[in-house]
This record gives C-alpha cells, sequence and structure tokens, in this order.
C-alpha cells in the first residue's frame, strides 16, 4: 500500500476533485465545506480508502440484509448541498442523521452565526452520529432521536431543511417548520422513481427549481407504495402508488402472452442517462409505474427491461408496456417498448411516442409543486397552458406540470 496517497487528506482532495470533474459542488462553499470535514472520522469501521470513495459507506442494515443507514455517496451529498444553497447564518434542519457527516458540512455552511438540529428515528444512529459529531469538534449540533415527519418545533422556523433519508411523502410538519421563501431538498418517490427535488416555499405551496434522480435508504412509516408480482415465479414486480388504481393480479400472465416490440428510432450513447422519459410521463399519466425483473427474468427472456431493476411501464388493465433498450452499434443504443396483454401493442407505441417527445427537448424539466393533502383543487393554480397530473398521498398533494 502506498503510505503518502492513502493519507485522509490525500484521500479527501482527490474525492473533492472527483466530485467536480462530474459537475457537483458548483459551489465554492460546498467544494471548501467538503475539503475540510474528515469524512473519515463518521465511518470509524471503513478502511480510508472506502471513507473518501464514491460510494455509500452502510452503517447499518436490517435482518435481511438491506441497508438501514449509511453514509450517503460523495457525489449525491454535493448534489443535493448545491440543490440546498444555504447561507451564512441560516437555520437548518435535517431529517435522517446518519453518521453526522452531512450535519458537519451543513455546520461548516451556515457558519457560526447558524444552528443545525439533525433527527432520525433510530436511537443507534443518532448515537453514532452524537458520537462522530462530538470527535470533530461539532458539540454545538442537536441531534434528536425522533420521528423525522414529526420535525424539530422546538428549534423552528428554520431557513433550510434536507432530508438525507428517501421519502415518499411529506408531512404537516415542513409547512408548519420552514420559514417563507425556505428551502427544503428531499430525495421524494412518486411514480416509483425518485427525484432529488428542491422546493421553495411560496405560501402554501413548495414550488420545485431543481430535480436530480437519485435513490436513498427510504424513511420507515411510510407505506404509500404498493407491489405485486406478475408472474408465477415471482421473478417480476411491480410498483405503484396508492392512488393508482393498478391491480397486479389482472396481469398474472401478461408476460407470457405474445409480446410486441417497437423501437422508436431515439438513440442515445452508452453513457447518456434517458430517465428524464419517465419524469415526463409522471406530468400527464396516471398509469405510470415501475417495473422490477430478477436477472433470471431477463435471462429467460420473459421481461427485459431497459434497466431491469427499475424502469417505467405504462399499465391498463390486464396489459401493460415498459421501456427497452437494443444496442445498435459499439456505443449506441436505441429506446424502444415491449407490450403484453389486450392492449400491449397499443401502450407499447404510446411509450414510444413519450420516447419521442422527450427526445425533441432532453433536458426538459417538469415543475413540481407540493402542498398539504387537504388542500382543495380550486386552491390549486393550474397553467392551462401545460399537462399536468395530481398525485395525491397521504399527507400531501403532488402537482406535476409539464410542456
Amino acid at each position: 500500500m502506498n503510505t503518502i496517497t492513502s493519507k485522509p487528506e490525500v484521500l479527501r482532495a482527490a474525492m473533492v476533485d472527483h466530485i467536480k470533474a462530474v459537475g457537483h459542488a458548483t459551489s465554492p462553499a460546498v467544494e471548501q465545506a467538503m475539503r475540510t470535514v474528515p469524512r473519515h472520522d463518521f465511518v470509524p469501521g471503513a478502511t480510508v480508502e472506502d471513507a473518501y470513495a464514491d460510494i455509500a459507506v452502510i452503517t447499518k442494515r436490517a435482518s435481511d440484509g438491506s441497508a438501514l443507514s449509511c453514509a450517503s455517496v460523495p457525489t449525491v451529498v454535493a448534489m443535493m448541498l448545491d440543490q440546498l444553497q444555504v447561507q451564512p447564518g441560516n437555520r437548518i434542519l435535517e431529517i435522517g442523521a446518519g453518521t453526522g457527516y452531512n450535519a458537519a458540512l451543513l455546520a461548516q455552511l451556515t457558519g457560526p452565526g447558524g444552528a443545525v438540529t439533525t433527527v432520525d428515528i433510530d436511537s443507534e444512529v443518532t448515537a453514532g452520529a452524537r458520537s462522530g459529531l462530538n470527535a470533530t469538534g461539532n458539540e454545538h449540533i442537536e441531534v434528536i432521536t425522533r420521528d423525522g415527519p414529526l420535525g424539530a418545533p422546538e428549534n423552528a422556523p428554520y431557513d433550510r431543511i434536507i432530508f438525507t433519508v428517501g421519502a415518499w411523502d411529506l408531512a404537516p410538519a415542513f409547512w408548519e417548520q420552514l420559514a417563507p421563501g425556505g428551502r427544503l431538498v428531499v430525495p421524494l418517490r412518486w411514480r416509483g422513481q425518485t427525484r432529488s427535488v428542491a422546493f421553495v416555499r411560496d405560501g402554501d405551496a413548495l414550488v420545485s427549481d431543481s430535480m436530480e434522480l437519485c435513490g436513498f435508504v427510504p424513511m420507515l412509516g411510510q407505506e404509500g407504495e404498493r407491489s405485486g408480482s406478475i408472474d408465477a415465479d415471482g421473478l417480476v414486480t411491480l410498483f405503484w402508488d396508492i392512488d393508482q388504481t393498478i391491480d397486479a393480479t389482472r396481469l398474472t400472465g401478461a408476460l407470457d402472452q405474445t409480446k410486441e416490440t417497437i423501437w422508436s428510432d431515439v438513440m442515445v450513447g452508452s453513457e447518456e442517462p434517458f430517465d428524464g422519459i419517465w419524469l415526463r410521463i409522471t406530468g400527464h399519466d396516471s398509469r405510470i409505474c415501475r417495473i422490477s425483473a430478477d436477472r433470471a427474468a431477463v435471462e429467460a427472456g420473459l421481461c427485459t427491461p431497459a434497466i431491469p431493476i427499475r424502469s417505467p411501464a405504462l399499465v391498463e388493465d390486464d396489459s401493460l408496456a415498459y421501456l427497452a433498450i437494443r444496442k445498435v452499434e459499439q456505443r449506441s443504443y436505441e429506446l424502444g417498448a415491449i407490450g403484453h396483454g389486450t392492449y400491449g401493442a397499443h401502450l407499447a407505441r404510446q411509450l414510444c411516442d413519450e420516447i419521442e417527445a422527450w427526445n425533441h427537448d432532453r433536458n426538459a424539466r417538469p415543475c413540481v409543486r407540493a402542498y398539504p393533502a387537504g388542500t382543495p383543487t380550486s386552491a390549486i393554480p393550474f397553467d392551462q397552458s401545460l399537462n399536468h397530473e395530481v398525485i395525491q398521498k397521504s399527507a400531501s398533494r403532488l402537482v406535476v406540470s409539464v410542456d
């Protein structure tokens, strides 16, 4: 082992250089915070190399092996801090204490005139975060063991709120505790996909001004997503929201029926993202959900989504179509759709239409507005020039609008 290049300071500098190279830590303040805070001190069970690699470091697992808490991937940490736009003196609430590393970064960003409170439901997690913060001179950061959706009213109002845990819903506490004009950044899940959404408060509305693809350990206790297998061996699963009328039992055996494959003539490079197709559809079609196929299903040709574990699917009655991809040249791929069931060919054509619409402006992003669940439709302003979809959650309503 090269003892020089394994020094934490050298590895931390290399980590930040990588983050900058892929387009994050665009704020000088975020860059400086990440060059300053010693990530390895918050993950004492990891090697110093893993502490500064662009990976999530799992710090607690459930009995089935799934992750319960971790230090998030550094590029994602930087991306979300860019979205949060912390200013000196801000009062900040973090939901999901993790290792304490993110709270330490927040403290660097807000400075001595600000305050950071971090909340987590798991006492083992908060104890670990408290230990890491104390060891790095961050005793002033308040760590609270509490269910995240309750927030921390004792230190409200907050100029900034950030979630470092995946959320399916937004609880009333976040309208009560976020100051007017404040920013909230949350990995929010709807229609099977998760986006880090930066919201700005405008009255009772939270209005998005940026969205980035991400994945996070889900918050405990938010059971708004449903799932069901659609094949006899349980190899292919659909995931949908409680406000959708999808019935997985009606799709049992659909994959055994003749499939209809349609290609769109839309090409992507080997490293080019195409997740914007899924995001765009959530703004105008309530039938969109997530399909996940095990390796055995893919290898058998039973179900071959573009990304096996998470791809968009359109579902109608006993039929579905999902996004597909095929290699055309060395580093070039064509997008398309595969349909099954009575309306499979029709759904596949519709999905290809969505691919083509996305292709006209690949950088376009919908606007997401969040309201408390009881907000009447008459109180929600709609831009009639845009398509929109109202997504009803337990404690909030989302309005996703798209050209």
